[in-house]
């Protein structure tokens, strides 16, 4: 899930970072498609060797994608998933590995999110089915044309997507067919080695590619200069790709788009949501909302998102001047900040309330934590291991203004309602009224024969509109853009509605008065899904007055009482409670830091509380031990299934196990409210809330589903067992003849690959007892694709190098490690490039020169506004450098995404018309002139 904003606030704070794809398209010949040959070089111009695929982060948005309608069944999902694992292959062209990670059984430090995300998707599903029919049913009653529904299929339910389903046991299936085709047939796969780790094997997607990479770090002939590419949409990649040391680390994932829009569910229209839905434009589009929601795509755009830029930057703000002994070490400094990154929220712990990462909270910390090596006089962390003496100092001196963050942060809220209050009166200026009550229009408003008004008047409803909006030509151009464009569609229902027989006391029909007074589907603003909002469909922004009370008001005094009198039900005085939520959550900081540099330190532990102490209440924290029971087992995949699926997804268990989320006497039932309080906390959002759900009793579950083991099928003892990674080469691949032998002397005991011809590769392998030979075919699962009947690809099972227990994998640059050459510049002094830029900082010095000097608007002839030509270009990331080094990449002058001229190109001869300023054409005096153009002409 990752941290949320942290994305945002970094691309923001440190741009340079990002760097587009170039994405090579197939080409058609003959009406044939012709797919990409990725064997051929990298069109990014870099070679790489790894490529990681966290795989959850493709899944998802396959099955039921944000921005179009979900695929119809479940092998069209799958279909999806393979074209996306395509087109990231396609811009990665990996040339040593592939791997493939799908979440397997988490820690139960992780399983109480997924709990909370899993309940809270089966009660919003829920609650949008009801909508949607309460929806429906309005627009019926008001005569509106909607669409019919769908066919009356299950809708699908995400929280499928967990370890022990069927669609994962299918969905592993199917990725096995897929892997084997494309090492038979795509000769860019063909000398790779290709590692599909499934939810059978346990552990989050990202966490078993970092213990994949620490182990071979630490095994003999890992090459240090491995160029790693790992895709994923979760921010908290990007500490995790830190904390390997690698100097070539690069993060792929889509572009971030805010506000994408979206289709409508009910008509497939884009510019609303469901809930302010008001039918079809006119009844002759009767399959409109099939189309357009079955249709409706955006194409992918890709980012990189480059580690070792990000590195100098934060080698040049965390830097400082030695300090008694202590020098400084930038590869320990990094540690330290990857740390503190902790407090301001992760997968495991609730953040600390002073720290929000929209408030610069990180900036914050790395302030204390410099002002702090004077006390501290070392690090806060040493391979894995948290000094909490030294976070005790720190903790300490983020309690010393948690007051006056609370009372800023209370400024900042009311200062952001007050402008959202200014601009919502000016979006209410602007919205048409009633002809008869100067209301908003509504579905079943009744005539009010005594309003004085002549309604049927051509004149009198223009005549109040520009009564309204004289003096104010912007209202003027607002009011006839609107009457030409919404009431266009409208007028020729409207005239078909007013009769020669027609009463002038009668008003027309009052959803054709609809149409002409709103426009039709218009895009609708924001909309709040917060508690208080949700049931508020008639208007599409509400008033922050009526946002839900917050109880705890930390702006004002008294506020800690509050807080744990709110949060935790106990008195401030309790100090002996307040203690024990200092110890746990200290505890968890130990826990999530060596499982980011060493792993899983214990399968067992989790933070058994909703919400977060002050960093006021913290004190010496010295004494909280740093060590954890060793040798606990993660649960089974059913076992998990029980323990994060509420009822309303029991249908994904086998059936002897269901009666216990339903049966009254069952003995587990309070793992299962149907109900449940979802806090707010302060934010605005439902989703942002916190989900008041029990924790599950480990020993009081495992302990009710002992006597139903034995009900389980061949199949679902597969779905529920432990299995390793599996390992896949074709018949091109230098081991190949090497997997051959370990099959010609049959085995179940692991062997060790000799990593000089596996590029560089470590591990140890064994016999699949279903394996993927030569010559054999291989059936597809699925209907779209046909069998391989010419296989020439071998698999195996897998295992990382081994290590004895207690094993330190030290988080240094390898010996030998080789950066590429600075991309900031050294020159350029610390800082140069901080801050927020309006766009990327990887321009040209004269460009940036010119932008920075010239104000971004300017007052022209006759008070017009004149734009910086140069504050123009989209905000799109860096495409290379500000100084290309030597051997990096520049973006080749064909790509389809480079930027508009710098300059403005040289006068044109004769009597061509001149390009304007900002970089749009003028048109030609026979041209159709807009009117403003006609106007300037004028003056």
């Amino acid at each position: 899930m990752g941290v949320p904003a942290f994305f945002r606030w970094l691309s923001r704070k440190y741009p340079s970072i990002l760097v587009y794809c170039i994405q090579e398209k197939s080409s058609m010949v003959s009406g044939v498609e012709v797919p990409i040959d990725t064997s051929k070089p990298n069109p990014n111009e870099i070679e790489y060797d790894n490529l990681y695929l966290d795989m959850n982060g493709i899944i998802h948005p396959c099955c039921h994608p944000e921005d179009g309608s979900e695929p119809a069944t479940m092998d069209d999902m799958i279909m999806a998933i393979f074209a996306y694992i395509d087109c990231i292959f396609s811009i990665v062209r990996p040339r040593k590995l592939v791997y493939f990670a799908i979440d397997g059984v988490a820690p139960r430090a992780k399983m109480n999110q997924q709990r909370s995300r899993r309940f809270r998707a089966a009660k919003e599903a829920k609650d949008k089915q009801d909508k949607m029919s309460e929806v429906r049913q309005r627009l019926h009653e008001q005569g509106v044309h909607v669409p019919p529904q769908k066919s009356a299929q299950e809708p699908f339910d995400s929280n499928c997507i967990t370890p022990g389903t069927d669609f994962m046991y299918h969905l592993s299936k199917c990725l096995q067919f897929y892997i084997s085709q494309r090492l038979n047939y795509d000769s860019g796969w063909q000398g790779l080695t290709a590692v599909l780790s499934d939810a059978n094997s346990p552990g989050e997607g990202e966490h078993k590619i970092m213990d994949y990479i620490r182990k071979q770090r630490a095994s003999v002939g890992y090459n240090p200069n491995t160029r790693h590419v790992l895709y994923g949409a979760d921010a908290d990649l990007i500490m995790l790709g830190l904390a390997t040391h690698e100097p070539h680390f690069t993060i792929i994932r889509e572009e971030f788009t805010p506000n994408k829009p979206r289709p409508c569910e009910i008509c497939g229209q884009l510019g609303h949501s469901y809930e302010q839905c008001q039918g079809l434009t006119n009844d002759d589009d009767e399959d409109i909302g099939e189309t357009n929601s079955s249709t409706f795509a955006i194409s992918k755009q890709f980012v990189f998102i480059k580690l070792y830029i990000l590195r100098e930057y934060l080698e040049k703000e965390m830097t400082f001047d030695r300090i008694g002994s202590l020098e400084f070490n930038f590869e320990r400094a990094l540690d330290d900040w990857i740390f503190m990154c902790f407090f301001v929220g992760n997968d495991f712990l609730p953040h600390l309330p002073s720290l929000e990462i929209r408030e610069e909270a990180i900036d914050r910390l790395i302030k204390i934590y410099k002002e702090s090596l004077h006390e501290t006089q070392g690090y806060i962390t040493y391979h894995g291991k948290v000094d909490l003496a030294k976070v005790t100092t720190i903790l300490a001196k983020l309690g010393e203004v948690e007051d006056s963050i609370f009372k800023r942060r209370r400024e900042d809220e009311l200062r952001r309602k007050n402008q959202a209050k200014f601009r919502n009166k000016r979006r209410d200026f602007n919205e048409p009224r009633h002809y008869w009550h100067n209301e908003p229009i509504h579905g079943n408003q009744e005539y009010n024969p005594h309003s004085g008004r002549d309604e049927f008047n051509p004149h009198s409803a223009s005549q109040r509109y520009s009564g309204a909006a004289r003096g104010n030509p912007r209202a003027l151009r607002f009011i006839n853009a609107r009457n030409d464009n919404d009431n266009f569609s409208a007028a020729k229902d409207l005239q078909m509605s007013i009769t020669p027989k027609s009463s002038p006391n009668q008003p027309p029909n009052s959803t054709i008065l609809y149409k002409v007074n709103h426009g039709y589907n218009r895009p609708q603003y924001g909309y709040n899904y917060n508690t208080r909002t949700q049931h508020n469909m008639g208007t599409s922004h509400e008033s922050d007055d009526e946002a839900e009370e917050d109880r705890v008001r930390l702006w004002e005094d008294g506020w800690k009482e509050r807080y744990y009198n709110d949060k935790f039900s106990i008195s401030r005085d309790d100090t002996d409670f307040i203690t024990r939520i200092v110890y746990y959550y200290t505890q968890g900081l130990c826990w999530v830091f060596s499982y980011y540099y060493q792993g899983c330190a214990n399968w067992k532990w989790f933070y058994p509380f909703h919400y977060a102490p002050f960093a006021s209440d913290f004190g010496d924290v010295s004494y909280v031990p740093n060590t954890f029971e060793s040798g606990t087992k993660p649960f089974s995949p059913m076992e998990q299934l029980m323990g994060v699926f509420p009822a309303a997804s029991r249908k994904f268990l086998p059936v002897s196990w269901q009666k216990y989320m339903l049966d009254p006497e069952s003995s587990i039932i309070d793992f299962y409210p149907t109900n449940f309080e979802v806090d707010l906390n302060g934010k605005k959002y439902a989703w942002q809330g916190v989900g008041l759900l029990p924790f599950v009793d480990e020993e009081r579950l495992l302990e009710a589903l002992q006597p139903v083991y034995y009900d389980l099928t061949e199949e679902e003892k597969d779905r529920n067992c432990t299995s390793n990674e599996k390992f896949f080469l074709s018949h091109k691949h230098t081991g190949f003849k090497y997997i051959c032998t370990i099959y010609e002397n049959p085995s179940t005991a692991f062997v060790q690959i000799p990593s000089e011809i596996f590029s560089g590769m470590s591990g140890m392998v064994k016999i699949d007892p279903s394996p993927c030979l030569p010559q054999l075919p291989i059936y597809t699962p699925l209907d779209q694709l046909e069998s391989i009947n010419d296989n020439q690809i071998i698999n195996c099972f897998y295992d990382n190098p081994s290590f004895h227990e207690g094993f330190i994998f030290k988080p240094d640059l390898l010996e030998g490690a080789q950066f590429p050459p600075p991309v900031l510049g050294a020159e350029k002094g610390p800082g140069k490039y901080f801050g927020h830029r309006h766009h990327s900082t990887e321009i040209s010095p004269a460009k940036r020169m010119l932008t920075n000097s010239l104000p971004s608007q300017t007052r022209g002839h006759r008070g017009m506004t004149r734009v910086n030509p140069f504050m123009s270009f989209p905000q799109r990331p860096p495409e290379q450098p500000p100084f290309p080094p030597q051997n990096t990449f520049t973006m080749p002058s064909h790509n389809r995404w480079n930027r508009a001229p710098l300059f403005p190109p040289p006068p044109l001869s004769g009597n061509e018309m001149q390009p304007d300023p900002r970089g749009m054409k003028r048109p030609s005096s026979d041209s159709h002139e807009p009117a403003q153009h006609k106007f300037r002409k004028s003056l």
